[in-house]
């Protein structure tokens, strides 16, 4: 029997959430306090400093691109790899929890 790993699936969870974000927000940056509110009005409560683990971890993953990164309140928004990946036209990289397309 195989353990489901809750905080793995924690953080994919997140991040998905955040691009989604992000791609409502374009072409707009959006900050960290509005994703960071959606994140807590969608019931996935996470840190300031677990948000910026995950903008990071997107940044590192060319998803998203830090726009306001060395100010109090970070920015971002999705990279042209980000957009593809929230419009189902390529593979979602591991470690993002995107659902299946229905469609």
């Amino acid at each position: 029997m195989h353990e489901i790993d809750l905080d793995k699936s924690h953080r994919e969870e997140i991040r998905w959430r955040i691009m989604r974000t992000l791609d409502a927000g374009r072409p707009v940056p959006v900050s960290e306090t509005v994703i960071f509110r959606v994140l807590s009005d969608s019931s996935l409560p996470v840190t300031a400093q677990g948000l910026r683990r995950e903008l990071d971890y997107l940044e590192e993953k060319a998803l998203v691109k830090l726009t306001q990164r060395t100010t109090p309140t970070w920015a971002a928004e999705l990279s042209g790899h980000g957009i593809d990946v929230v419009e189902y036209a390529t593979e979602a990289p591991t470690g993002i929890n995107r659902p299946n397309k229905w469609w």
